[in-house]
């Protein structure tokens, strides 16, 4: 039986991109199906129809073999579907058990909510699924592993029978992967329905029973796994061959660009998120940072690039101390930021790629003379830009809005690696975008460095982690708990550390990182 089916969807914006030509694709109940495709191929579009957060151009949406019409996601959750984002849908300071229930909570009253039968709910969902989850324990003090389990605790809670997953390990160990896809099989098993988009084929090949393959708006077909390898994947993507090898040269460090000494941080609510941190990244090299999520990265980053203020310590550039100081200001001195949000923070999405690219530097030469902006310049640079970073966008005054995830992240990329920096903060630059894409930002990076750039790399992804970078740090619960030279380190044993079950000494530290 088809428990989802798209029939002749089309879905065209307003600006006139064709997101989704004329898809069909049919999900069998209780199988695990993965969707791939590059950036920009549809496949995103096709899950926000899915799940009523858009409404398809034409064409028609059929759940359990009925044709169904969503206004909203409330819609789709009524007709048994929940969807687990990419970033997680949580309010970090409720528990488990109100996340869960949220809006569908247990009365006392007209308007109290009966805590204590809520909690008995969620915790008789959880041992029914064999879900390891605390129902009384806050949000943002949880693992990445267990805020995913709530997630789909949370879909199911409220009748799910279609789940899609969106990325649902870009932020997880190898160990904490094969939990996910156990549960998955489980799950399957119990005729759940799995929708899995991902860009990790490897991933796409262990867990899934079919694949859907997109491009370019269209689905080029659906095959069973065993009829398909990874290197047949990647060509359907992208329509043609492929040769994805990044050769890492010996790096050759010089000076000292950065120095971070004794950085701590403590959270409003007094909770102690960076501890005495001390590293240094020299000109030439690439130092990576690896960790779970939500083990002090983000502050650390934030503090680092001038956008979190009250930390203590030091962090020099170039010898000048810019703990606290305002982000132009660091900028200024040589820093640029890949950042780890690219909608939010990395760009101003209803500006043009053109202004995104020139949004550092528009009134400096030769884009702005004394008085006078030189739109001509401007254009001629973001051509440019445009083709050396193969930026797929109509013109350079489209609306970086309707850019895919993946050219989002190249421009950003683009302005951020031609600012005449002496050191990039790249946090996440490859997360949620596709193989071309990620491989391409890679090579980048790797160019920064043998140019003689430092490279100051924040990421949870272990195999981006030991392609690219020269040493590499372990964060762990805001402490630096393993520092290695990037020589047979294998993701097994960095996962170790990363998950507290190892540290180093504190002497060994000292050595390697002040």
């Amino acid at each position: 039986m088809v428990a989802i089916e798209a029939v002749n969807i089309t879905k065209i914006y307003p600006n006139g991109v064709v997101a989704n030509r004329n898809v069909n694709v049919q999900i069998n109940v209780g199988e695990i199906h993965a969707i791939v495709g590059e950036n920009g191929a549809g496949k995103t579009t096709l899950m926000k129809i899915f799940f009523g957060m858009e409404k398809p151009t034409s064409g028609e949406i059929k759940v359990f073999g009925k044709t169904v019409h969503f206004s909203s996601p409330k819609d789709a959750i009524k007709h048994g579907i929940g969807m687990v984002h990419q970033h997680f849908m949580l309010v970090p300071s409720f528990t488990v058990a109100e996340n869960v229930m949220l809006g569908i909570a247990p009365k006392k009253g007209p308007f109290a909510v009966d805590f204590k039968k809520m909690e008995e709910i969620v915790l008789d969902y959880a041992k029914k699924l064999n879900f390891d989850v605390p129902v009384c324990e806050k949000v943002m003090d949880l693992p990445v592993g267990v805020k995913q389990r709530v997630e789909i605790l949370k879909a199911l809670v409220r009748g799910a029978k279609i789940l899609i997953l969106d990325e649902p390990s870009s932020v997880l160990t190898p160990q904490e992967v094969e939990e996910l896809f156990q549960l998955l099989r489980k799950l399957s098993k119990e005729g759940i329905t799995v929708i899995f988009i991902t860009h990790k084929l490897n991933e796409v090949k262990q867990i899934s029973d079919r694949i859907t393959i997109m491009r370019n708006g269209h689905v080029v077909g659906t095959y069973k796994n065993q009829d398909v390898s990874e290197t047949d994947i990647v060509e359907l993507m992208i329509g043609r061959k492929v040769e994805y090898q990044i050769e890492r040269t010996p790096a050759k460090p010089g000076k000292i660009v950065l120095e971070v000494k004794n950085l701590n941080y403590y959270r409003e609510d007094g909770a102690h998120i960076l501890k005495n941190v001390n590293f240094y990244v020299r000109g030439g090299e690439i130092f990576a940072i690896a960790g779970l999520e939500g083990n002090g990265q983000k502050e650390l980053v934030e503090i680092i690039t001038g956008l979190r203020e009250k930390a203590t310590g030091r962090i020099l550039l170039n010898g000048v101390d810019i703990l606290n100081k305002h982000p132009g200001e660091i900028r200024r001195l040589g820093l640029a930021h890949i950042p780890e949000d690219r909608v939010e923070v990395g760009s101003a999405l209803d500006l043009s790629v053109a202004e995104n690219l020139i949004s550092d530097r528009y009134y400096q030469q030769p884009f702005s003379g004394k008085v006078i902006y030189r739109p001509s310049k401007v254009l001629a640079f973001a051509e440019r830009m445009i083709k050396m970073f193969n930026i797929k966008a109509k013109s350079p005054s489209t609306s970086v809005r309707f850019l895919s995830g993946g050219n989002i992240q190249k421009t950003i990329v683009a302005r951020e690696t031609t600012s005449n920096c002496k050191i990039v903060i790249a946090s996440q630059p490859t997360h949620g975008i596709d193989v071309a894409s990620s491989e391409f930002i890679r090579k980048r990076l790797l160019q920064m460095r043998d140019e003689g750039k430092a490279v100051l790399l924040i990421s949870t992804d272990l195999q981006e982690v030991l392609q690219i970078s020269d040493r590499v740090a372990v964060l762990y619960k805001g402490e630096i708990v393993a520092h290695f030279a990037n020589q047979n380190l294998s993701e097994t044993e960095l996962a170790h550390y990363m998950l507290g079950v190892k540290r180093q000494s504190w002497d060994y530290l000292k050595e390697h990182l002040t």
